[in-house]
């Protein structure tokens, strides 16, 4: 498995409820989780009780961030978009 780095595009793997998301668009609080699948990029990772945690933030089709979370590694799924030969 790939070392999740900044900058990665990410997947959440399970739905992330509202109470671990911070809202930044108002227009966006209507939300109570969101759905596993949802794409985001890590712009930030915290070595926390010898654990990694990401800051991955949640962005728009313009490109406005409207949430972030604080995630686990085994809660997200790094994007490829070339193929990695071993």
């Amino acid at each position: 498995m790939k070392n999740i780095v900044s900058l990665d595009n990410v997947a959440i793997i399970n739905s992330i409820d509202k109470e671990r998301l911070t809202l930044i668009e108002p227009e966006y609080e209507f939300i109570q989780s969101l759905p596993s699948g949802q794409v985001g990029t890590v712009v930030e990772i915290y070595e926390r009780e010898g654990e990694k945690q990401y800051l991955v933030e949640f962005a728009d089709n313009q490109g406005r961030e409207y949430a972030m979370a604080i995630l686990k590694e085994d809660e997200l799924l790094v994007l490829h978009y070339d193929l990695e030969v071993a």
